[in-house]
């Protein structure tokens, strides 16, 4: 494919090449009373120079739009060395026009390397997006021994999913107050980003991508997941970590422990936080053979941990009588907040998605926000249980991140009332304005587990999930691929998904076992040689750098190989009992 694209660059096509044997592309004397088949006419490719103003018909959209443009398109040097090089590649700035004219456009770029491999990848974004992900840079837990995937030769892309963040980020839900946004957030700006990228790819190298992945985590995961389900001609694999695929029933569960957490006294302090852990070390490490200050036989651990009667260095992990006495125990009021997050809420009104409920998070054995003397850890305190309680009606910034996050849902998706008093939603049973609201809104939030028709085009999926993951439950993931084995059956599944739990991991960085997984190549070698996934390792990056552990086909954990080197994979072997 290489020679042919590079002939074509110098005007010489196939049928160029193939006149010196077959009848057909050019005059022969012996057939010249003949008409002849005429060559089709080859894509003008244009140079990154040209692209700028470059008009997006409508009729490029699957779906509909008021057409788009390139606003920009800038040829970028090589630099950097090693895997964190970037090659010579066009930046491509655009907008994709709404119907609405009161909805924001899409935003999105496309980067398009100068010595491109004929494949494309799009980018996930994280929570309610507003900003477009970097693109040239690394995919969610990607491995950071290999090149990035712009460096591989992919053309890359990503959008803001159709609205631009405030001073909240990917918090700000201010979307929601307009109907096409708030479409766009669910999933229709994933088709239309993609088709605007693909009509840019095609003027700039004159053919479409002979292979196209998506790749994301959280919002990304449920991006990824909802691709392959609603427009399955569009991928070939998809890499889907710690995906928020049931987000309407994520959001109402968040509500349920945002709210646990504002009670009196509920709200852990970072000690607290640091104690839980190590309670729940004690009490679950060894449980996989080996004492590394990780949680492999999760399951186990949440089966026998109950923070009422547990232990930790000598004393016990609850306070006397219940009360608060400070940072060397947790109260009543800490622990009723933190197993209603273990336990997950189930609701008492129909949802149009179908769903019933949200399970349960591995909240024992996780870090909940604990160091913040380094970036790592106040990624980890941002994203888990923040730096103050969460209060209504006026939510901190600094608050849990669920908290914040569903807040803003509340007040613009649900109520659509920035004034709203979200405390005042009942999850559980909402008023019936509300709950019907919500009920429409489960619709596009979630990914449908149908992705038969993924399947029979030879789609491959990657899921991945780690198992200290307090904002998106690892137990969600978990039924997903559950329903999948259902609906398909094991046999089915085995040939086109593989799912699989790290231990230690949180959501997106951990300082106990920071995931990192060269699934890009696993998927490359699935879908375009046939080589399923075998043998997989995930590499360590913060709690020990270097360190290796087996990623194992799910229910199964890595259990220990006494006297085995512990920070090698080779060490364990992969268990279920």
């Amino acid at each position: 494919m290489k020679t042919t694209n590079g002939l074509q660059r110098l005007g010489i096509t196939l049928c160029g090449l193939s006149a010196l044997a077959l009848v057909g592309c050019g005059g022969d004397s012996d057939h010249d009373d003949v008409e002849q088949p005429q060559p089709q006419p080859q894509p003008q490719s244009l140079s990154c120079e040209q692209l700028p103003g470059l008009a997006i018909p409508a009729d490029a959209f699957a779906l509909a739009t008021s057409g788009g443009e390139v606003t920009a398109a800038t040829v970028v040097a090589a630099s950097g060395s090693g895997v964190a090089a970037l090659p010579e590649h066009c930046l491509v700035e655009g907008r994709i026009a709404p119907v609405d004219p009161a909805a924001p456009d899409i935003l999105f770029k496309v980067a398009l390397p100068a010595d491109w491999n004929k494949k494309a990848l799009m980018f996930g974004g994280g929570g309610f997006n507003g900003s477009i992900p970097n693109i040239t840079g690394n995919i969610a837990q990607g491995a950071v021994d290999q090149p990035l995937p712009v460096a591989r030769g992919y053309a890359t892309f990503a959008s803001d999913s159709g609205h631009q963040a405030n001073a909240l980020g990917s918090q700000d839900g201010r979307w929601g107050l307009n109907d096409e946004a708030v479409d766009n957030f669910a999933g229709d700006a994933l088709k239309k980003t993609r088709d605007a990228s693909v009509f840019i790819i095609k003027q700039r190298y004159g053919s479409a991508p002979a292979h196209s992945y998506f790749a994301g985590g959280s919002t990304g995961g449920r991006e990824a997941l909802t691709s392959i389900q609603r427009w399955p001609d569009d991928w070939d694999g998809a890499i889907a970590w710690y995906p928020a695929w049931n987000d309407a029933e994520a959001l109402l569960a968040g509500q349920h422990y945002s709210r646990a957490l504002s009670q009196p006294g509920a709200y852990p302090s970072f000690a607290k936080r640091q104690l839980l852990l190590d309670a729940a070390l004690e009490a679950c490490d060894e449980l996989d053979g080996l004492a590394d200050e990780l949680i492999n036989d999760q399951r186990q651990c949440n089966a026998i941990f109950d923070p009422s009667t547990a232990m930790v260095n000598g004393n016990p992990l609850r306070c006397p009588g219940g009360g608060d006495d400070g940072d060397s125990c947790l109260s009543d009021a800490q622990i009723n907040a933190l197993k209603t997050m273990d336990q997950g809420v189930t609701f008492n009104f129909p949802l149009a998605s179908g769903e019933t409920g949200y399970p349960g998070s591995n909240v024992w054995g996780a870090d909940l926000g604990i160091d913040t003397s380094t970036p790592v850890g106040n990624t980890i305190t941002f994203l888990n249980f923040g730096y103050t309680a969460p209060v209504f009606p006026n939510m901190p910034q600094y608050a849990p991140y669920l908290s914040v996050l569903v807040d803003q849902w509340v007040k613009y998706s649900v109520a659509r009332d920035a004034s709203f008093n979200s405390y005042n939603l009942d999850p559980i049973n909402p008023a019936p304005q509300y709950a019907q609201r919500i009920s429409e809104l489960s619709v596009g939030l979630n990914a449908g587990t149908n992705i038969s028709a993924f399947e029979a085009r030879g789609g491959k999926l990657l899921l991945a999930h780690g198992m200290s993951d307090v904002l998106v439950s690892t137990r969600a993931t978990e039924m997903y691929y559950g329903r999948l084995l259902n609906q398909m059956g094991a046999e089915k599944v085995d040939s086109f998904v593989r799912f699989y739990e790290v231990a230690g991991f949180g959501h997106a960085a951990s300082l106990s076992f920071n995931a990192t997984w060269d699934s890009l190549t696993a998927l490359e070698d699935w879908v375009e040689d046939g080589t399923a996934p075998e043998n997989q390792v995930t590499t360590d990056t913060v709690g020990a750098p270097g360190r290796t552990r087996p990623l194992c086909d799910y229910p199964a954990w890595p259990r220990y190989i006494d006297g085995g080197d512990p920070m090698e994979a080779a060490s364990f072997e992969c268990a279920q009992e």
